[in-house]
């Protein structure tokens, strides 16, 4: 299990923190997701087999918030 913090711009509301955590919560191999909001930071914690970093990456991106 791996558990990595992202910096995630362009979050501002609850309806953020939902959008993250629930596209990022259904990608298999997601074991948690906590949205920071305050601090503009994901935490995630993951299986590297089942998914990659970068899918994580591109889920967050594709909600419409920009990943550094």
């Amino acid at each position: 299990m791996k558990n990595t913090t992202l910096n995630v711009q362009g979050m501002s509301c609850g309806h953020c923190v939902k959008a993250i955590e629930g596209s990022v919560g259904e990608l298999e191999g997601v074991k948690r997701v906590n949205v920071k909001l305050d601090d503009a930071m994901v935490e995630v914690s993951f299986d590297e087999i089942q998914v990659s970093l970068e899918k994580i990456k591109d889920t967050i991106e594709d909600q419409g918030y920009d990943v550094e």
